[in-house]
């Protein structure tokens, strides 16, 4: 795809260590208005990440950036990549491999959201994971502050063998407590992938489906060879990479309709 995808850097981020769940990584927060934690994908909070960012709080956001891996500023390659994606893979705190089970780190971004929503306008928070972030942004609406999950293109567990690929990303217990607010709260999750995404196998969102009906709301990019959006069929990191800022672009579309959505659930009404 011609262009490049919308990036920033860290100019008027305020960095400040945050406590919870046992664990302490550096936050960024920029914006002002109702809140919204932004969870970075691999390999941490690079220029596109903060460009989508930037977007939030150009929208009227007060944005939160936990840094739990990864260099905050530093370009996506792929020996950075590789190198976070090894870290992860044997780290206790995010539990790549496991299915169905309670992620330590999962707690701690609980606790982020928790404090962002005592402190800014609106209903509650809005939290966003991507890639191998995105079942994590899932895990925090069990909690009642969070309104607006958001799971772009989620990778974890990572897809080997048939129980993780139907895996939501979730412990049993904390899909329990989903479905239940799904069904007395009005509580509503945006998911997006494309559709040739060996990362993000079909059989997750299919799950989530079957779990959460009406209240999963799936935005699907056709990768497929000769899709009408010119997308490679590599494409993963939907509001990020593959957005361009040209009329028609799909995935500025999906960009936009998460704004649409964080809005819709996270102001009050008139």
């Amino acid at each position: 795809m011609a262009g490049s995808a919308p990036s920033s850097d860290l100019t008027g981020w305020q960095k400040a260590p945050f406590s919870g769940g046992g664990l302490t990584y550096d936050c960024y927060e920029k914006g002002a208005g109702p809140g919204v934690v932004l969870i970075p994908e691999i390999p941490g909070i690079t220029p596109y990440l903060l460009g989508f960012a930037d977007h939030l709080v150009d929208e009227g956001f007060t944005v939160v950036i936990p840094s739990p891996f990864g260099e905050p500023g530093r370009p996506e390659s792929l020996g950075y990549v590789l190198r976070v994606v090894a870290r992860l893979c044997v780290s206790a705190e995010f539990r790549a491999f496991a299915a169905d089970a309670k992620r330590p780190i999962t707690a701690y971004l609980r606790a982020v959201a928790g404090d962002l929503a005592a402190r800014t306008p609106g209903r509650g928070v809005g939290v966003i994971g991507m890639c191998f972030t995105g079942g994590f942004a899932l895990a925090t609406a069990v909690d009642d502050v969070v309104l607006a999950p958001v799971m772009s293109q989620p990778a974890t567990p990572f897809p080997l063998g048939a129980k993780r690929r139907r895996d939501a990303g979730v412990s049993h217990e904390e899909l329990e407590r989903i479905v239940e607010r799904s069904r007395t709260d009005g509580l509503c999750v945006l998911g997006m992938r494309f559709s040739e995404d060996r990362a993000v196998p079909p059989e997750r969102f299919a799950t989530l489906r079957e779990q959460l009906g009406d209240a999963f709301e799936v935005i699907e990019l056709d990768s497929s060879p000769g899709n009408p959006g010119g997308f490679r069929k590599s494409a993963h990191q939907v509001l990020t990479a593959e957005v361009r800022e040209e009329p028609g672009n799909l995935a500025l579309a999906a960009r936009q309709r998460t704004v649409e959505f964080l809005r819709q659930h996270l102001t009050a009404p008139a």
